[in-house]
């Protein structure tokens, strides 16, 4: 073989070697990285994916497919290193799996729920978005029996002496109460059941008329004397919270339900005992 013949060769050969490279590649495949394949249907799939992420500028499909080959070459160096096989790696994987299954046994469900005007016009009627006022002294859960006795003595003596005594409750509030409230006579404004203590929140809704003060109430912050100014009416609620708020009870039950179907079929044992105060 002379000179020119072997420069011929060597360059044939060269050209054939990226088309043998592509030629080794199934018609379903877009790419292999060592023995895994990154298929066109896979690739279209998240390169969609990615486009609902990005309102601007959208990413291209070269770089979405550079991530998939990148993602490929990590996911083979973590198994090169036995990653899976890490406690924290697997708590990880097993938290993946645990939302895969909600979200494949329970998501259509899920998508099911509907809540009518009825139905949140009733749950607000059990849970009303309420304006209270409060004479408070702290007791946090962190407070010593004598701390608690003492808190509630000094409570006791407030609601006997000052407010039982024809004071006015704001004037009480803003000089015998503790916390940011008491400056404001006590107000905290409109709340709903979610944002108060549930201690506290069943009190003030006991109270039933606006004007009412409650005995002392003892919520996880402490002990409170409690005014029910006003109680939002239905007309003028975040409906739309509501509805949110209906919707999500739904949800947990079925979750609930599902869960317990789970629980029925398993054995699970406890000892309540090692967690108790």
């Amino acid at each position: 073989m002379n000179k020119r013949t072997l420069v011929v060769s060597t360059f044939i050969l060269a050209s054939l070697a990226p088309l043998g490279a592509r030629l080794a590649l199934a018609d379903t495949e877009l790419a292999r990285v060592g023995s895994a394949a990154i298929s066109l249907e896979d690739f279209n799939r998240r390169y969609q994916d990615n486009l609902k992420f990005f309102q601007f500028k959208a990413p291209t499909k070269e770089a979405v497919l550079e991530d998939l080959i990148k993602r490929e070459l990590g996911v083979q160096e973590a198994k090169k290193l036995g990653l899976e096989k890490d406690p924290v790696v697997q708590d990880r994987i097993n938290t993946v799996l645990y939302q895969a299954l909600l979200e494949k046994q329970l998501g259509k469900n899920f998508e099911g729920i509907t809540v009518s005007d009825e139905e949140a016009k009733a749950q607000y009627a059990k849970s009303p978005e309420i304006r209270t006022s409060h004479i408070f002294v702290s007791a946090p859960p962190s407070a010593t029996p004598e701390q608690v006795a003492t808190a509630k003595e000094r409570i006791t003596r407030i609601l006997k002496e000052d407010l039982k005594g024809g004071a006015s409750f704001a004037e009480v509030a803003q000089k015998r109460s503790e916390g940011p409230a008491a400056a404001m006579g006590g107000d905290i404004d409109y709340k709903t059941r979610e944002a108060l203590d549930p201690a506290y929140y069943e009190a003030a809704l006991q109270l039933k008329s606006p004007g009412k003060v409650s005995d002392v109430v003892r919520s996880r912050f402490g002990f409170h004397i409690i005014k029910l100014t006003a109680v939002r009416p239905w007309d003028d609620a975040d409906q739309v919270q509501t509805k949110r708020q209906v919707f999500e009870a739904k949800r947990a039950a079925l979750f609930d339900k599902y869960m317990a179907s789970l629980r029925s079929q398993g054995k699970v044992t406890v000892r309540k005992e090692l967690i108790k105060n």
